[in-house]
């Protein structure tokens, strides 16, 4: 398969999941907390945020450097790597209409914010396990989807970014 026919299909699979998702964007209670999701999700900075906290609850404070460290290496493979070799163009420039979020610098696939929710949930889930699990899958869940519902990805790049993330969390987690 050519990529452009891959790339045509991507394009009209996006098509599709935006059109039935739209009315979901005039739920002013779901724009505030995807907008909320989008903007913590800005420098990985919830997951440095509940990594702190929960290691400060704990004394666990290997893990909050430990997690940190872990991300910023993500993010470095995710942002300044793969999506340098995509150039993909975002579904807007500045999200949807109404919904104010940072404008990002890098092309639109795969999702850095999915990337590091996904890695963030493997890696918390690892260190925690128990009912903490679905805490961290729902927090990032919320932050991937937050970043079609504002339009700044496509769906496939939440897709991709989700299992991009999984992946690099997979490599890390001997690391713990």
């Amino acid at each position: 398969m050519s990529s452009s026919s891959i790339s045509q299909r991507a394009n009209a699979f996006d098509g599709r999941v935006d059109l039935a998702y739209q009315p979901l964007r005039n739920v002013a209670a779901l724009n505030a907390v995807m907008v909320a999701a989008s903007t913590l999700g800005d420098w990985s900075l919830i997951w440095h945020i509940t990594s702190a906290a929960r290691g400060v609850a704990t004394a666990e404070f290997r893990q909050i450097v430990l997690l940190s460290c872990l991300l910023g290496v993500e993010s470095l493979i995710v942002n300044q790597g793969i999506k340098r070799l995509f150039r993909r163009q975002r579904p807007t420039e500045h999200g949807a209409e109404g919904l104010t979020v940072r404008k990002p610098r890098t092309s639109s696939f795969p999702s850095g914010h999915a990337s590091a929710a996904a890695f963030s949930a493997v890696l918390l889930s690892a260190m925690t396990g128990g009912w903490w699990i679905a805490l961290w899958v729902a927090l990032a869940t919320t932050v991937a989807l937050s970043r079609f519902h504002v339009r700044i990805h496509h769906a496939s790049d939440v897709m991709a970014g989700v299992v991009v993330g999984a992946a690099l969390a997979g490599a890390a987690i001997p690391l713990l």
